[in-house]
Order: C-alpha cells, then sequence, then structure tokens
C-alpha cells in the first residue's frame, strides 16, 4: 500500500495514499481498534456532518466573507455534497468507540472535506481547522449532527414506514369487515369481537405511535450549533447560531431552529432520551402485533389457524412442509433490540458532567440502530406478511361457537352465577351451553334460541 505524509498538532503521520483523511483521523483509526469494520459511525451521522459543515460555511461566507471567500465556500459546498451524497463513505473509518465527544469524528469529517475540497479546487485552499471547522467546536457539531441524523431518520424513514403498515390494516379492516370471532383476554376465551375491530386495535396503536414521534420531533429541531466548545460561542461570530440553523433547514427542507439555551444543547441529551422513548413505545406496540399475528396464524392444524399469512420459505430443515411466521419472529427480535437500546440511550445521557455529555456516539448509535431497525422491520412485515394476512372464516365461527365466554349474553336473563353454572357445566360435560343452560333448568330451548345471538355481542 502506498502512503503520504500528513500532519498535525503532534506531528506527522502515514496516510493511505488514497483515501482522503489526514493525521487526526489516521491517530484515532490506529489507536481504537475496538468493533473495527461493524460498528464505525453510523452514515446518517456522516450525512448530518456534510449537512452542517456546508451550512456553515454558508454562514461564514455571509458574516465572514474575508475568512470564509466564495472560492473557498465553493469547495466545501462541493466536497460536503459529496459527503452528503454517501459517495465519500468510504473515507469516514473511524468507530464508535472513540472519544465521547466524537471529536475524532468531527476532524474526520474536517479533514475529508478539506482534502476533497482542495482536489476540486486544483489547489492548497482549505484547511480543515481554519476553514471547515470555522466557528464551530466538536462539543457543538457532534451534538448537532446527532439531531440532525435523528431528525432526517424518524420523518423520512421511520414514520413513513409506520403509515405504510396503518394503510394495510386500513385495507385489511375493510376486507374483513362484518366477520365475528372470539375475542380473548389473559390467552383465555372472551366475548366475541369483529376481526376488523381486533384489526383496527393495531392500526390505533399505530396510528397513536406516530403521534408519539411526531411530538418527538419537534424538541430535536434545535441545534446546539453556535455553542462551540464550552456554549459560550466562542470564536463564533454574532448570528452564527441562527444564520446556520437556517440553512440547516434550506438543505434539508425540515425546520431547524437554533437552541436557545447553548449550555444545555451540548451537556444534556434529554431530547434524544424522549424522542427513544417514542421509538420504544413503537416497538412495544410492533412486538404485540406481532405476536397476535403469529398465535392467530398458529398450527396450521393445532393452533389457533384464524388466520392465514404468505408462506415465504420453508420452516425446516428435517420437517417438510412446515412453514414459519418468520416475519414475526424478525419484528419481535427487533423489538428487543429496541428495548435494549433504549437503556444504553438513557444510561448514556445521564452522563453528561459540567459543559459537556461525554457518551454521545454510543448515543446516537444505538438511537440511530433502534429508528433503522424497526423502519426496515417494519416495511419487511407488512410487504411480506401483513398485505397477505386473510381470515380463516370456518375456523373463525368454528371457534367462536365453541366459546364458553358466549355465555356472558346470557348474564341479563339468569344472572351471573347460574351462568358461571352453564358454562362450567358445559364444559365439564363437553356439551354445548345451550345444552347444560336447558339442563339446569334456567332456560327453555325456545328462550334460549331467542335470547342467545353471539354475532350480535360485537
Amino acid at each position: 500500500m502506498d502512503y503520504r505524509i500528513e500532519h498535525d498538532s503532534m506531528g506527522e503521520v502515514r496516510v493511505p495514499a488514497d483515501r482522503l483523511w489526514a493525521a487526526q483521523t489516521q491517530r484515532s483509526h490506529e489507536n481504537f481498534r475496538i468493533g473495527e469494520g461493524i460498528e464505525t459511525m453510523p452514515s446518517e451521522i456522516i450525512h448530518a456532518f456534510g449537512i452542517l459543515k456546508k451550512a456553515a460555511a454558508l454562514a461564514n461566507a455571509a458574516l465572514r466573507p474575508e475568512k470564509m471567500t466564495a472560492e473557498k465556500l465553493s469547495a466545501v459546498s462541493s466536497a460536503c455534497d459529496e459527503v452528503i451524497s454517501g459517495e465519500l463513505n468510504a473515507h469516514f473509518p473511524l468507530v464508535v468507540w472513540q472519544t465521547g465527544s466524537g471529536t475524532q469524528s468531527n476532524m474526520n469529517a474536517n479533514e475529508v472535506i478539506a482534502n476533497r475540497g482542495n482536489a476540486i479546487a486544483g489547489s492548497k485552499l482549505l484547511h480543515p481547522n481554519d476553514d471547515v471547522n470555522m466557528s464551530q467546536s466538536s462539543n457543538d457539531t457532534f451534538p448537532t449532527a446527532m439531531h440532525i441524523s435523528a431528525v432526517l431518520i424518524m420523518t423520512d424513514r421511520l414514520i413513513p414506514a409506520v403509515k405504510g403498515l396503518i394503510d394495510t390494516f386500513l385495507e385489511l379492516e375493510r376486507m374483513h369487515e362484518g366477520i365475528v370471532k372470539s375475542g380473548r383476554t389473559h390467552l383465555q376465551d372472551a366475548t366475541p369481537i369483529k376481526f376488523s375491530q381486533e384489526i383496527s386495535g393495531w392500526r390505533a396503536s399505530l396510528e397513536r405511535d406516530v403521534e408519539l414521534l411526531e411530538r418527538a420531533v419537534e424538541p430535536l429541531c434545535e441545534l446546539a450549533l453556535g455553542g462551540t466548545a464550552v456554549g459560550t460561542g466562542l470564536n463564533a461570530p454574532k448570528g452564527f447560531d441562527e444564520l446556520v440553523a437556517k440553512e440547516v433547514s434550506r438543505i434539508t427542507g425540515k425546520n431547524f431552529v437554533t437552541a436557545k439555551n447553548k449550555f444545555h444543547a451540548l451537556t444534556s441529551k434529554d431530547e434524544l432520551v424522549f424522542a427513544h422513548g417514542a421509538i420504544k413505545a413503537l416497538g412495544c406496540d410492533m412486538m404485540k402485533i406481532a405476536n397476535d399475528v403469529r398465535w392467530l396464524a398458529s398450527g396450521p392444524r393445532l393452533g389457533l389457524g384464524e388466520i392465514t399469512i404468505p408462506e415465504n420459505e420453508p420452516g425446516s430443515s428435517i420437517m417438510p412442509g412446515k412453514v414459519n411466521p418468520t416475519q414475526c419472529e424478525a419484528v419481535t427480535m427487533v423489538a428487543v433490540q429496541v428495548m435494549g437500546n433504549d437503556v444504553a440511550v438513557g444510561m448514556a445521557a445521564s452522563q453528561g458532567n459540567f459543559e459537556l455529555n461525554v457518551f454521545m456516539p454510543v448515543c446516537s448509535y444505538n438511537f440511530l440502530q433502534s429508528a433503522r431497525l424497526l423502519s426496515e422491520a417494519i416495511e419487511s412485515f407488512n410487504s411480506n406478511c401483513a398485505v397477505g394476512i386473510r381470515a380463516n372464516k370456518a375456523k373463525m365461527e368454528e371457534n367462536l361457537h365453541r366459546s364458553l365466554m358466549l355465555v356472558t349474553a346470557l348474564n341479563p336473563y339468569i344472572g351471573y352465577e347460574n351462568a358461571a353454572k352453564t358454562a362450567k357445566k358445559a364444559f365439564k360435560d363437553g356439551i354445548s351451553l345451550k345444552e347444560a343452560c336447558v339442563q339446569l333448568g334456567f332456560l327453555s330451548e325456545e328462550r334460549f334460541d331467542e335470547v342467545f345471538h353471539p354475532e350480535e355481542m360485537v
């Protein structure tokens, strides 16, 4: 491999000749070989750095034109566009397990943008610290990248994925309207319910999750940029914070604003904890929905068997013809991961000391993983399972009429205690509720038929 020599304030460093990073990135790459190649800084953070560096250059050009000249702005902007598009992802090798402030990833961005900008300009025009990092500090850029990436993944990926599943459930409700089945509570038979009503419970849960996610996005739209090292805004020109937030808004199409209190913005991660709580709530609902679906599809002969789901792949290497609810299993495993991530996000957020939180990379890593995994799991579940859910009407009707809890309809006519005796006798003797009620002398056959209508109990 060919190398070139780069230098920083600590001296010279050998860097692979085909890479755009420089000395500080290389030092981190060599010093933190933890989770290398697997747990690298999320691409969403890298792209957010491209956005914020471009916005900072635009703000600096407006406020400090003598320093951020038109030529420099053009070079920085072009390089940032390539970072945003993902073209330069290979030049961001650093792992999550580095400095807790994310300083090395900030410098990784500064060095890549400077070197790529210089290549575009055809001259040694840009310095990573003096130009690309102008009016900034790692301590305000990394929390800004965290918020930008969180807002984008929630609004552009997670919420649309949930809305797609909501639409599927609405169609399934329409398709199955009028089908009555047994309800279940405590995993035991309960009074009847329409299958469309059961689906509506899934749908309404997701609609509420969308509401919670959208509420959680708003606080994340406040940016720390402009606070620099400790929140005082040292070395940033007046008005930089507001202007850079406007530029980030223009680039992303989202409504970002500058944080009112930069001291809070640098050290507290409460907005991310709150937002991840909404993500966890969605994970909990997806766990419940996926479990409902696989219970209802269980069997096909020895389980509930009340619905059929798509058969996507063989389910066993030894049992021919076996098909498993694999999409449900994937969703539930993702939900477990999200719940675990919530602990990590909360613990990381609790570790702010004085003017800075130094658990930011792990906080962001877990947050983004949760949002990414849930987005992909919901999309997969929707397209490979939910759209193909169909009621097994015959099985639903059979189970409905075998349910002892239909006896609840008799309460107004024979009372709770006599209804309980009827249900217990029917179960013990293996006879119908009608037979048990008549044998116990509570109602005649004619009166029983007159008052007993399971389909009207919904």
